[in-house]
């Protein structure tokens, strides 16, 4: 990625906020691989830039990565006892986020990068941030620093709305949404927001391992489908393994392989599969070498429905959707749908719902559903099987549609958002 010369520059670090990061420990979903991309794009554009996370208890408080990029792992006395992941014990580590961070944002951050001639632009991510991010706009206001900062907060789901008291909030900070569909659900809140989406880093473009994508159809010959997401009702599991029997019964011998999480509603996932016949096999290499991956498919091959039950490296996901006859991201609510736009960016034919996946155009780039009926899906699989034609147009036009989204992209428009907050507060931003 270039990096932007020091004329095009602004005097301003970044602080992002957020519950998940990079570590294993917090990486969840979307919310985690947003942080991290977008954090190390804002330092690959030469800007200072700290993240706060909830992170690894292995790992160190504070850690520097390329000189400008500063990880500060927040509470990890709670994550030492809370070790089961980033949502382990919760409510308390939201508690003490709430309680602690802001005053060391205030001081140690904002008030030294003040001395400096330097403007703290702090973006929170999420409901769990969003009363630290309050009390941080406080405290600035109780040490004269107001206008030393700016304050952004973004809504990445409607999840945890409940426990966030948003006049407060939108008093302390502009509003931003992750998509025009998450915009118009603010609007019933009568909250009015401004939209800084996602993106797609440049290791995406790199070229697929096409030999090993060969080699997992020729693994699991028929129609293959993929299907990665958390074990949730809104991503729509049931129907996915519902089309998938109806895909069996109309003879095209489908497989899928999927990855979740340790969720419960797993279970009845699994269980709905075992009623409709379809056998389910737990796939768990002892490592993650290409070649074990491949072999444990191949030993568990006569199954319908493949769990990858590991942490499934990027190179082999992304060769995955590029192998598969379409990816099941058939979420019923879904804010942005990053998995969607990853699968494009891969040459995959994305199967999206129809809320915050804005950039699918119905069978030009992908396939958006409108129903919650699973013959939907597989009406639209049948079409793609006899037509391939059609479905190298819609690779070919995911691909072209995702290189619009880049995270470089996303970052200066969030600096546009940062120009006109500056300007409508009276502030003159300083070239660096």
């Amino acid at each position: 990625m270039a990096q932007l010369s020091t004329d095009s520059r602004y005097q301003i670090e970044f602080v992002v906020l957020s519950f998940e990061g990079p570590d294993l420990y917090s990486l969840v979903g979307g919310l985690g691989v947003r942080v991290t991309e977008l954090t190390r794009t804002m330092c690959e554009m030469g800007y200072s830039t700290r993240l706060f996370f909830v992170g690894d208890p292995e790992e160190p408080d504070y850690q520097v990565e390329n000189g400008r990029l500063h990880f500060h792992r927040w509470s990890r006395w709670l994550s030492r006892r809370y070790p089961n992941g980033v949502y382990h014990g919760e409510v308390a580590k939201v508690e003490d986020y709430e309680k602690s961070l802001p005053q060391f944002l205030v001081s140690q951050v904002v008030a030294k990068n003040a001395k400096a001639g330097v403007l703290t632009v702090v973006l929170g991510e999420d409901w769990h941030t969003a009363s630290a991010m309050s009390r941080t706009a406080e405290l600035l206001k109780e040490e004269g620093l107001t206008d030393q900062a700016l304050l952004f907060w973004n809504a990445n789901n409607v999840f945890g709305f409940e426990a966030i008291d948003f006049k407060r909030l939108s008093e302390a900070t502009q509003l931003l949404t992750i998509s025009r569909y998450m915009k118009e659900r603010m609007k019933t809140l009568k909250l009015d927001t401004q939209v800084v989406g996602n993106g797609i880093p440049p290791r995406f473009w790199h070229r697929i391992d096409k030999a090993m994508g060969k080699d997992v159809k020729e693994i699991l010959p028929g129609t293959l489908l993929t299907k990665v997401g958390r074990y949730h009702t809104d991503k729509r599991w049931i129907m996915a393994v519902d089309s998938m029997k109806m895909l069996r019964d109309m003879e095209f011998a489908p497989k899928m392989v999927v990855r979740g999480g340790r969720e419960e509603h797993g279970r009845v996932v699994r269980e709905r599969a075992e009623a409709l016949g379809l056998k389910w096999a737990r796939v768990a290499p002892p490592d993650t070498e290409d070649s074990t991956i491949l072999q444990h498919l191949n030993e568990h091959k006569e199954a319908d429905v493949l769990e990858l039950d590991f942490f499934v490296p990027e190179k082999f996901l992304r060769t995955l959707y590029w192998a598969s006859d379409a990816v099941l991201a058939n979420s019923i609510h879904e804010p942005f749908g990053l998995v969607g736009l990853e699968v494009m960016a891969c040459g995959g034919v994305a199967v999206t719902g129809s809320t915050g996946e804005e950039y699918v155009h119905h069978f030009h780039n992908g396939i958006a559903l409108s129903s919650d009926d699973p013959r939907e899906i597989a009406v639209y699989i049948q079409e793609l099987a006899r037509n391939p034609e059609r479905a190298e147009d819609l690779r070919r036009g995911g691909r072209k549609t995702a290189k619009r989204f880049s995270w470089e992209t996303v970052v200066e428009d969030f600096l546009r958002k940062v120009e006109l907050a500056a300007w409508s507060r009276g502030l003159n931003l300083q070239k660096a």
